[in-house]
């Protein structure tokens, strides 16, 4: 059998990492994409030869990146999975709402969190339909609330990316490519708030997500056994969105 191909943004920590391991333990062969380096310390083999060095911000850079990527694909992509995203946060770590986010704040959300989705798939399409593949993009709960630790430029482009998922469904349906969504809740990574103890005590589960189990629902999507699923976004929050 031929081995699959995923290719994944933001693998360096918590979900994506997660998401590198447990696609690696089933076999596959992982592209990654960041804007540093190769990391000495990943865990996976072949990691140096398949990771692309891209800044997600820059629109130029990722749009000359998708070339560099189809040089090391054989013609055909099985999964992309869209997970890098940032956050920008206050002088003291706080919130930024509507009214203090800088504009170029704005854009720089955008750039990763949306339209590298758009530039990636769009790109690669012809890899995606020789493999009948799939498409991943990772939403958030805060794109269908407030929430109190994630600004208001990342909301809002994960509702972005949550509309935009619906639509790729679409188009790229007649192609054989499935395109879904997975909105994590609270997930316990390096980068999870202060305060969030808070908000666990209210979730129905009353415990953090584990990146493994988010890993998890991404690899469902990406098998056979997910194979009429498309158009969908999945809550991984332990019922925090109910």
């Amino acid at each position: 059998m031929t081995r699959k191909t995923l290719l994944l943004t933001g693998a360096s920590r918590g979900i994506g990492h997660a998401t590198v391991r447990r696609f690696n333990a089933e076999g596959w062969r992982i592209l990654t994409c960041s804007r540093h380096p190769f990391p000495e310390e990943c865990p996976w083999g072949g990691g140096r030869e398949d990771h692309v060095q891209l800044d997600l911000s820059d629109p130029s850079d990722t749009i000359n990146a998708v070339g560099l990527i189809q040089e090391k694909l054989d013609g055909r992509l099985d999964a992309l999975v869209n997970n890098a995203g940032v956050s920008p946060k206050g002088l003291n770590g706080e919130r930024l709402s509507t009214l203090d986010t800088d504009l170029l704040d704005w854009a720089k959300v955008f750039h990763v969190n949306f339209f590298a989705s758009v530039v990636l798939a769009r790109g690669l399409k012809e890899e995606l339909a020789a493999a009948k593949g799939t498409v991943v993009n990772v939403t958030s709960i805060a794109g269908s609330r407030v929430h109190p630790f994630a600004g208001a430029a990342y909301a809002t482009s994960k509702a972005a990316l949550a509309a935009l998922t619906r639509e790729m469904a679409h188009d790229f349906g007649p192609l054989g490519v499935r395109v879904n969504a997975i909105a994590p809740g609270e997930v316990e990574t390096a980068i999870l708030s202060p305060g969030s103890d808070k908000i666990v005590e209210k979730l129905p589960m009353q415990r953090l997500g584990q990146p493994e189990e988010v890993a998890s629902a991404i690899y469902f999507l990406c098998s056979p056994e997910s194979s009429y699923i498309s158009g969908a976004e999945i809550e991984v929050n332990g019922a925090q969105h109910v």
